[in-house]
């Protein structure tokens, strides 16, 4: 090989791939991947030449990265099926839609220009959880590579039946009129459009794809992107604002008077909507989510459960496979919608369309119907920086910290910690059902920081300072990338 290996082991992430290039990887090390996840394809179908659909997002070097990984696919014996410029949920559509064994969607979504990443599947719907990326990450660094023949062919005009499939299940009766802000990222070609044929009347903000994105990254959860969306909003009169992220997986929310929805409460009132048609279902929501679900009066008179988990695209998406539920919804903006809503995959554009039901089923503004749950207190997602190498160790340190508050009856703005969520990094509530979250990022080194409170700002920040502290003791955190 004419250019020396390069991977770090450290790219491989929780439920996705993520380096920046080429620091971290080069060709070579793309290439193994391919190799890699090829093997592994082929020894979980149990097929010497499976079909693989494979799509990469706008970056200036995606296009070269899905090429050598592609090279790496083929020499194992797969079938490779490319579907060109893509986002994410349409890679993970046209896996069903072509019913193939597996994908491999290059992209490094909302990380800024420099990362590059794979986010990839076998089972339909679903994408690597860590026991995959586990084993990925073993074949790959080993070179555990099986060898076969394999080949590659265009599919042309794929965007076209992926468009189709949202329009034609979702027309909305009333006219709603939506900003739509894609961040110069890939979902600008996408998401004006599909959302125009559904019956909105979209202004577009940043549709033009720029892989330099000159303002801002594509990402929902950041404010510069969130404040521009909504002073579109109210520039225009528009009934709501959309911001979706870099490969089309995630939206964000403005209402009709400028202000961001978190994504857990969008996804609160989405379950609401639905459960009055769809009574006794489930609903899976991440570990950063607000503490509403638990009990809302909607849900419960709709007979519907919530169950509070892991946060991560991965791990939603394989629980609401596994526990048949209806959808589940993620605070970082990613939504899942099962049958007969979805394919139970992330898809960010139709999440929009759901919001857009919402508005029609409900005949109001948007801020009236978010003005109908009980007000809450809550943090952005912050993110202090950790080393990869040291963020689970802290987290760990934390835990321990803070099972030792509860257990020592230490008050935090005058109450008791009164239960403890460790199903991914440290949840732990209140009586009034204020709550602090941290965990280590699963796809940067950094940890996650959330806090909310339905009784006040100042418990809410008093919460903050609690774990700030704590934090502070380790030696180990770096700046944040914002702060309450």
């Amino acid at each position: 090989m004419s250019e020396k290996l390069k991977i770090d082991p450290y790219g491989f992430r929780e439920y996705d791939a993520r380096w920046l290039y080429k620091k971290d990887i080069n060709l070579s090390g793309i290439t193994n991947l391919g190799k890699g996840l090829g093997s592994q394809i082929i020894k979980h179908t149990n097929k010497n030449n499976p079909r693989i659909i494979v799509g990469h997002d706008y970056r200036s070097y995606s296009e070269e990265i899905k090429s050598a990984l592609i090279s790496g696919l083929i020499s194992t014996g797969c079938f490779v099926e490319d579907i060109g410029l893509s986002l994410s949920p349409m890679v993970y559509f046209a896996q069903f839609n072509l019913d193939a064994d597996g994908v491999a969607m290059v992209t490094a979504s909302h990380n800024e220009n420099g990362w590059t990443g794979v986010k990839m599947g076998i089972k339909k719907g679903l994408t690597h959880a860590p026991e995959e990326m586990k084993e990925l990450k073993e074949i790959t660094l080993q070179e555990k590579f099986v060898q076969g023949k394999g080949n590659k062919k265009e599919i042309k005009n794929f965007d076209r039946i992926y468009k189709e499939d949202l329009i034609k299940k979702n027309k909305i009766k009333k006219k709603i009129k939506a900003v739509v802000a894609c961040g110069n990222g890939t979902a600008g070609i996408f998401a004006p459009d599909i959302l125009r044929q559904t019956g909105c009347e979209v202004i577009e903000l940043d549709c033009n794809l720029d892989w330099t994105f000159p303002k801002y990254n594509p990402n929902p959860e950041d404010l510069e992107m969130l404040h521009e969306i909504a002073k579109a909003v109210k520039e225009n009169n528009a009934d709501i604002g959309f911001g979706f992220d870099g490969d089309g997986d995630r939206v964000g929310v403005i209402d009709d008077e400028g202000n961001e929805i978190f994504s857990d409460k969008i996804g609160l009132l989405i379950a609401r909507n639905l459960s009055n048609k769809h009574n006794n279902s489930k609903f899976v929501v991440d570990v950063k989510s607000t503490g509403l679900y638990s009990n809302d009066k909607v849900l419960i008179k709709n007979k519907c459960e919530t169950i509070y988990w892991k946060t991560g695209h991965s791990h939603i998406k394989r629980k609401v496979n596994n526990e048949k539920a209806l959808a589940g919804f993620e605070k970082s903006g990613h939504f899942f919608f099962n049958q007969p809503l979805g394919y139970g995959y992330d898809d960010g554009i139709n999440s929009a369309i759901q919001v857009c039901h919402l508005i029609d089923d409900q005949g109001k503004k948007v801020s009236e119907i978010v003005n109908q749950l009980p007000k809450t207190f809550q943090s952005p997602t912050m993110a202090p920086f950790c080393e990869d190498k040291e963020k689970y160790e802290v987290v760990e340190d934390i835990k321990k910290e803070i099972e030792k508050s509860k257990k020592e009856k230490i008050k935090i703005d005058n109450q008791e910690i009164s239960e403890i969520l460790t199903v991914n990094g440290i949840r732990f509530s209140f009586k009034d059902g204020s709550w602090g979250l941290i965990r280590a990022s699963s796809n940067k080194p950094s940890l996650v920081v959330v806090t909310e409170s339905p009784t006040s700002d100042e418990r809410k920040l008093k919460i903050f300072y609690f774990i700030d502290e704590l934090l502070k003791k380790t030696g180990k955190i770096g700046e944040y990338d914002q702060k309450i």
